[in-house]
C-alpha cells in the first residue's frame, strides 16, 4: 500500500475558495459558481441509482464514476461530502412516465422466478450486490457511500402520499394515486421541458383516470402484490422513492442532485413538484447536474436496444476496470461519448503507461508537487469537472524532466486524487496486464552487454535530443527481442 494520507493531508476549510469551483446547472441552464451556505460544513449529494433487476451495463455505471470523481473534486477542494446513492429493488414500470412492464417482474422472469414480493426483494438484493462489486472495480469506495433501499422506506413514502393529498396536491383514482401538476405552477421549469409536448404524448401516455397529461403516479394500485395502504395494496411510484429517501438520508433540501439526462424531463421535475410541495421548501436541490449517455456506435447503450456491454465482459476481454474509468475521465461528462473497443484499448495503454510511472518510483520518497501543474488540473477540474483537461495536465507535467523523482511522484498521487486510479496503492492486475503486453522485467544486472552498449548510446543521443537516432537505438533494441518504457524512474527492459 503506497503511504497516500501522509503525503496529502485534507484541505483546510480556509482553502475551499482559494479557486472557484463552477457547475453547469440545470437549473438555470448555465455554469454557477458552487459555494456553500454560511454555517453548512457538509456537502449533501444524491445520485439517482440503478433499478436492481439485472446486471448494469457500463452506461449505467459510467454514471457513478462520474458521481465519484463529482465527490472526489469536491473533497479536492477542501469540502466535507456526505454520498447517497439510493437502490430502486421493486416497482420500476420501463418508462419514467409510469408506463409499461415493471422492470423487477420482467427480471424475474427472466430468472424464472416466481413473481411474489419475497422473490422480488431477492432478485434486487442479488443484483446490488454485482452492483456494488461492479462499482469496487471501478474503484467505487462504497464504504463512504450510503445505498439505502427504497424497500426499506414503504412507510416514509406513504407518509409522503399522505401529506400531498391533504395539501391538496394529490387525487385518488381507481388505478392509483396522483400527482395534480397543474398545482405546480412551476413544473417543467428543470431544463426547460416542452409541457405542450408532453401533453401531446411525446413521453406520457394519457391515462383516462389522469385529470392532466403530466399527471404522474405517486401509489400504484396492485391487488396481488406490494404492501399494505391507505388507498389499498400496491407500490410507492418510483418518482415518490427518491424524495422520500433523500428526505430521510439528507433532510428536505440538498446542495447537488445528479442523474442522467433521461431524467430531466420527467422524473426530476416530478421529484422537484412533489417535494416542494410536500415540504414547502424550495429549492429541492440547489444544483442539478446531469451525464450524457454513452453511446455504442452513434446509438446509446440500453438493453432494450440489445447494444449493451458489461464490466464482466471486459475483464473477460482482458482489460482492467481502471482502463475504462480512465475512458470514461478521459470525455466530459456533459459530451455524449462513444465506446469502442478499439478506444478501450488506447485508454488501457495509456493507464498502464501512468501505472508504470507509479511503480518506477515506488521506492523514491514524495516530495511536493509541482505547484505550476498542480494548478492546472485543479483549475480544469474546477471548471465543470474537464477531468480530460486535467489529464492532459497531468501527462504535461510527465514529460517535463527537469522535475526531480520526489516532485513527480508528489505530482502524480495529488492528481489522482481527483482520477481515482488507484495510484496510490499496488495494481497486480496492471502489472500483470503489462508483462503479458511488453514481456518480463529484466533487471538491471541481467541486462546483455550488447543491449547496455546501445542503451548507453540511446542515453546520449536523447541528451543531445537527437531523437531520430535515439528511435533508431531504441528500434535495433526491439529487434533483438526487448522491448523499453521510458519511466521517470529511468528507462526499464523487458524481454519478450
Amino acid at each position: 500500500m503506497w503511504p497516500f494520507k501522509r503525503f496529502f493531508g485534507r484541505i483546510s476549510s480556509s482553502a475551499r475558495n482559494a479557486r472557484p469551483l463552477y457547475f453547469f446547472n440545470t437549473l438555470g441552464g448555465a455554469k454557477q459558481e458552487f459555494t456553500m451556505p454560511a454555517r453548512a460544513h457538509t456537502v449533501r449529494m444524491y445520485n439517482c441509482g440503478p433499478t436492481v433487476y439485472a446486471r448494469q451495463h457500463i452506461g449505467n455505471l459510467s454514471m457513478f464514476v462520474f458521481a465519484d470523481t463529482l465527490r472526489r473534486v469536491l473533497e479536492y477542494n477542501g469540502f466535507e461530502v456526505k454520498q447517497v446513492i439510493n437502490i430502486t429493488d421493486f416497482g420500476h414500470l420501463s418508462s419514467d412516465a409510469d408506463e409499461g412492464e415493471d422492470k423487477m417482474t420482467k427480471g424475474l422472469r427472466q430468472e424464472k422466478m416466481a413473481v411474489t414480493m419475497e422473490n422480488m426483494l431477492k432478485l434486487g438484493e442479488k443484483y446490488t450486490a454485482v452492483f456494488l462489486e461492479d462499482l469496487r472495480a471501478l474503484n467505487v469506495d462504497t464504504s463512504r457511500v450510503e445505498f439505502p433501499r427504497a424497500s426499506a422506506y414503504i412507510k416514509a413514502e406513504i407518509a409522503l402520499v399522505q401529506t400531498l393529498l391533504e395539501k391538496g396536491y394529490a387525487y385518488e383514482g381507481k388505478e392509483a394515486v396522483y400527482f395534480d401538476t397543474s398545482r405546480f405552477p412551476a413544473y417543467g421549469e428543470l431544463g426547460g421541458v416542452d409541457l405542450e409536448g408532453l401533453k401531446e404524448g411525446a413521453r406520457v401516455a394519457v391515462s383516462e383516470e389522469k385529470h392532466h397529461p403530466t399527471d404522474f403516479v405517486l401509489w400504484k394500485k396492485d391487488a396481488k402484490l406490494g404492501w399494505d395502504s391507505p388507498w389499498g395494496k400496491g407500490f410507492p411510484g418510483w418518482h415518490i422513492e427518491c424524495s422520500a429517501m433523500i428526505n430521510a438520508t439528507l433532510g428536505k433540501q440538498i446542495d447537488i442532485h445528479t442523474g442522467g439526462i433521461e431524467h430531466i424531463p420527467v422524473h426530476h421535475n416530478n421529484e422537484i413538484a412533489q417535494s416542494e410541495s410536500a415540504t414547502g421548501k424550495k429549492p429541492l436541490s440547489r444544483f442539478w447536474i446531469h451525464r450524457a449517455h454513452v453511446q455504442i456506435g452513434g446509438s446509446k447503450i440500453a438493453k432494450s436496444e440489445g447494444n449493451v456491454v458489461y464490466l464482466s465482459e471486459v475483464i473477460e476481454r482482458g482489460y482492467s476496470p481502471l482502463s475504462l474509468r480512465y475512458l470514461f475521465l478521459n470525455a466530459h461528462y456533459r459530451s455524449p461519448s462513444n465506446f469502442s473497443w478499439e478506444a478501450l484499448e488506447a485508454a488501457q495503454n495509456a493507464f498502464l503507461r501512468l501505472r508504470r510511472s507509479i511503480d518506477s518510483l515506488k521506492n523514491i520518497g514524495a516530495g511536493t508537487p509541482p505547484e505550476m501543474y498542480r494548478a492546472r488540473w485543479h483549475e480544469r477540474a474546477n471548471d465543470d469537472l474537464d477531468t480530460s483537461g486535467a489529464l492532459a495536465a497531468m501527462w504535461e507535467m510527465l514529460r517535463d524532466e527537469e522535475l526531480t523523482k520526489e516532485t513527480l511522484k508528489a505530482g502524480i498521487l495529488d492528481a489522482d486524487r481527483l482520477f481515482g486510479l488507484g495510484l496510490d496503492k499496488d495494481d497486480p492486475v496492471a502489472e500483470a496486464l503489462w508483462m503479458k503486453q511488453f514481456g518480463v522485467l529484466v533487471e538491471e544486472d541481467a541486462i546483455p552487454e550488447r543491449i547496455r552498449t546501445l542503451l548507453s548510446a540511446r542515453d546520449g543521443a536523447r541528451k543531445e535530443k537527437d531523437w531520430a537516432n535515439a528511435d533508431k537505438l531504441r528500434k535495433e533494441i526491439e529487434s533483438l527481442g526487448y522491448t523499453l518504457e521510458d519511466t521517470p524512474g529511468g528507462v526499464r527492459v523487458f524481454k519478450k
